[in-house]
């Protein structure tokens, strides 16, 4: 049997050749995002370990900054000297390090990163853990002088002597570039300027005598530990944080996760995809292949192998296939984390290819992840073979399963289903964000389930409609093409669910980015009513020289503030909610339009009070006149009292979770220090708008990182940031239609095979090669367009399900992307044309005589 099994996959390679592209994509995905993580990960963790001092101490931070304030903590900078004079300390030093600089050249260009990585300014204290080392001139002294990074200056072609503007939160000012500093580890994408002390401490942090952190090395034989708690009782265990070397290692990759996991994740959502679409490809093939080998099975029990011996020759096969899609998959994955290394140097981030990191579990994953696949989808089909009697090898036996009965796929289907759309209709119904997003979750997986179970059922009232016009334009040959894709409904549901998941899945996620869009439009529409938004390109804050600026623009007739900080607010109910609040100017009524159901915006910014959305109110217990303690920034607190309730539909925008916004004024009381985050811009009376945006754009020429935005350039910048959601989704349709494509490929090649006969008596009779190649065409056609419309009509029952949940967040806008939908159905038919054509192809060259011999 062991043999015989060998031979036969030996003799099928050619055939399972597109089966195991599919293990290998899968495979691939995985263990490149696998490779990829691990190398990142490991590289930040050298990086991290090898520059954190023993022991560092910064001040007290208790809120996240989900939003950036533009606040940076500091602490005295005499701390250094007390802890000098702790036993066991080496060395302490005062650091500065300041994110988010804007550094422009003479001509006013950025030399900072434009990928999105930060431009950060540090106090140059040259020491064994610096990542940086002075390469070429000489050391910064004087509120004039900085050093610059070798990578930077070399992508912006900036040299010794170069002039430079650094704009700073306290403000802008010119340094001359002293000297270029070479990065000792991996650069992680950043821009690095370094000034002396006093000058970061000035033009930096604006307060001289501060730092942001203290960095402390330990004497020999004293371990961090030791030295922690040392430092930690000298200056008050809790007044400041206290970190090991290990522990800011982990702060810091614990920073970096995000942006790692955010790769990792949709890695392996390509993954799971191929995974899912490669099931059905490898099902349909080993159902096809075993109903092509019904004879030589049926010979094999005639023989005296048992049902167990030819099921296990099936999933031997499987295994083989899997062990050989793995193993290329694996290679396959090794290149494709190289590849995303070297992208990831093209963005800035320098990660050495040479120090790949391939664990033990990487190979492991990969090899369970194909031989799982192939074992799962072989399992039914194997169990059929061995079903196959011994009688078949006496007389032609039909195909497997295309006379069985559909009523238990009828039942199953239907529990499925039934399951499915109560999980759906409990989303819709739902007012809870949480448990709505669960239901969604369980229907989708129900109803995609169910689809497949039920797909051969709707094979031919759906084809019968789809493929009605075939008889009038192509006559014999559309009706034979029909019935082809007729002939077997659990092969024809098969071969097109495999396109179906894909665009199911990017008909749900359209339906939902195009409401998401529509819905910000409407707010966008109905809130703003300022002419002109100046904002930071990356929604950083910007300096109150900006704003000084702005206001003393010709043509400007209003301008209102908006800055946002970190909070935390104890609620009626027990509840602790951290979230971003906002502060404005009292004219916030002349640039936005607000809906409030209690109150106003008087009272909403009127000193010591608050505004909240109503909904979030109602959730926790809170009403116009309630107190409420808020913790800010910096170990701050406050007693504010609800002044004004607002519909968060109409305010969206002007905060995050609760809608919290207060007066400037609060803000500024309770957590000082913070930048504007957004200037909102009417025209005096007697200027029209283009002279104010050219105006506008003429002051903010020296600052390049501030975008002048009118109301369709705000939903520009909406589109853009939904659009990378759907741009992924498109990716992902993507690579399913990639293996969809060869799901039909490997059914129409197998088909042709199984019809060998029956191609050489039409051919016999008649038929052209010609109107061969075009009946399969149209077969594949139909099919494709089957899965199409399947995979529509699933994914619009996903999107509206998915709008309902966004309404739950004030999105209740539902927009379906007609345009999109055409395009889909007519894309689905361009697959099953060049999915056709090299299966069309060689039954058009089948010699007729050698066809009608066949067996």
């Amino acid at each position: 049997m062991l043999k015989a099994t060998l031979r036969s996959f030996l003799a099928h390679k050619g055939r399972l050749l597109l089966s195991a592209l599919a293990v290998l994509l899968s495979v691939a995905f995985v263990t490149g995002s696998l490779i990829f993580s691990d190398t990142v990960s490991r590289t930040f963790d050298r990086l991290f370990a090898s520059t954190a001092a023993d022991v560092t101490v910064s001040p007290k931070e208790d809120l996240d900054e989900a939003v950036p304030s533009g606040r940076t903590a500091t602490l005295p900078a005499a701390l250094a000297e007390r802890v000098r004079r702790v036993d066991g300390v080496a060395a302490a030093r005062a650091d500065v390090k300041v994110n988010g600089l804007t550094v422009v050249d003479e001509e006013n260009a950025p030399v900072g990163p434009t990928t999105g990585a930060p431009t950060l300014g540090n106090a140059w204290n040259p020491n064994e853990r610096s990542p940086v080392e002075l390469a070429s001139g000489h050391a910064p002294s004087g509120p004039a002088q900085a050093l610059l990074d070798s990578e930077t200056a070399d992508r912006r072609n900036v040299r010794v002597g170069d002039p430079l503007t650094v704009i700073a939160p306290p403000g802008s000012f010119k340094v001359r570039v002293v000297g270029i500093v070479t990065f000792t580890t991996t650069n992680p994408g950043s821009a690095l300027l370094y000034f002396d002390t006093p000058t970061a401490q000035t033009k930096l942090l604006g307060r001289p005598g501060t730092a942001t952190a203290i960095s402390v090395d330990a004497a020999p034989g004293v371990s961090d530990d030791q030295l922690k708690q040392r430092v930690a009782a000298a200056l008050g265990a809790h007044t400041y944080d206290f970190r090991t070397a290990g522990e800011q290692a982990e702060s810091d990759v614990e920073q970096l996760g995000g942006f790692l996991d955010v790769i990792k994740y949709v890695m392996l959502g390509f993954a799971g995809i191929a995974v899912l679409v490669g099931v059905f490809l490898i099902v349909n093939t080993f159902s096809m292949l075993i109903a092509q080998r019904t004879r030589e099975l049926g010979l094999l029990r005639a023989l005296g192998a048992d049902r167990r011996q030819v099921r296990g020759s099936v999933l031997t096969e499987a295994l083989l296939l899997g062990l050989v899609g793995s193993t290329l998959g694996l290679a396959a994955g090794i290149g494709l984390a190289a590849g995303l290394i070297g992208l990831m140097g093209l963005l800035g981030m320098n990660i050495d290819a040479d120090e790949m990191e391939i664990g033990w579990a990487t190979p492991v994953a990969a090899y369970v992840v194909g031989l799982g696949v192939t074992f799962v989808a072989a399992y039914l089909p194997a169990r059929r073979a061995a079903g196959v009697s011994p009688m078949a090898a006496l007389s032609d036996a039909e195909v497997a399963g295309v006379g069985r009965p559909l009523r238990m796929r009828a039942v199953a289907g239907a529990v499925v289903g039934a399951a499915g759309a109560a999980a759906l209709a409990g989303c819709a119904a739902s007012r809870q964000t949480s448990s709505a997003a669960s239901l969604l979750g369980l229907g989708v997986v129900l109803t995609l389930i169910a689809t497949v179970i039920a797909g051969p059922l709707l094979v031919r009232p759906v084809i019968r409609v789809l493929g009605a016009a075939f008889p009038a334009l192509f006559g014999s040959i559309g009706r034979m093409s029909q019935r082809n894709a007729l002939r077997n409904p659990r092969r024809t549901g098969a071969t097109a669910a495999a396109l179906m998941v894909g665009i199911a899945l990017v008909g749900g996620m359209s339906v939902a980015s195009e409401s998401m869009t529509a819905s910000f439009d409407r707010q966008i529409d109905t809130t703003l009513g300022a002419d002109f938004v100046l904002q930071n390109s990356n929604f950083q804050p910007f300096p109150q020289e900006v704003t000084d600026k702005v206001r003393g623009t010709d043509g400007v007739g209003l301008v209102v503030r908006g800055r946002f900080t970190p909070v935390a607010v104890r609620l009626p109910d027990g509840d602790r909610v951290e979230t971003t609040a906002a502060g404005y100017e009292p004219r916030l009524d002349d640039i936005a339009n607000i809906t409030y159901t209690h109150g106003d915006t008087a009272a909403a910014l009127a000193r010591g009070r608050l505004a909240m959305d109503r909904d979030f109110a109602r959730d926790h217990g809170v009403r116009v006149g309630s107190t409420l303690p808020v913790e800010f920034p910096g170990g701050r607190s406050a007693e504010l009292t609800v002044g004004a309730l607002t519909d968060q539909d109409s305010a969206e925008g002007f905060g995050t979770q609760g809608g919290l916004f207060f007066g400037l004024g609060t803000l500024e009381r309770y957590a000082p220090g913070g930048q504007d985050s957004a200037l909102y811009v009417n025209a005096a009376a007697g200027t029209g708008d283009d002279d104010l945006r050219a105006n506008l754009e003429e002051t903010l020429d020296p600052y390049p990182q501030v975008q002048v935005r009118d109301l369709a350039d705000y939903k520009r910048l909406v589109h853009d940031q939904i659009a990378v959601l759907l741009y992924l989704v498109y990716a992902l349709l993507g690579l399913a239609i990639i293996i969809a494509v060869l799901g039909v490929v490997n059914t129409l090649a197998l088909s042709v095979v199984e019809r060998t006969r029956e191609i050489g008596l039409l051919r016999a009779i008649g038929l052209a090669r010609r109107q061969l190649r075009r009946m399969i065409r149209l077969e594949s056609v139909v099919i494709a367009v089957f899965g199409a419309v399947l995979g529509l009509v699933l994914g619009l029952v996903w999107g509206v399900c998915m709008q309902q949940v966004l309404a739950l967040q004030g999105m209740t806008a539902l927009a379906i992307p007609w345009v999109t939908i055409v395009l889909v159905v007519v894309g689905s038919a361009v697959v099953g044309v060049v999915a056709a054509l090299l299966p069309a192809l060689r039954a058009s060259r089948m010699n007729v005589l050698a066809a009608i011999a066949h067996e």
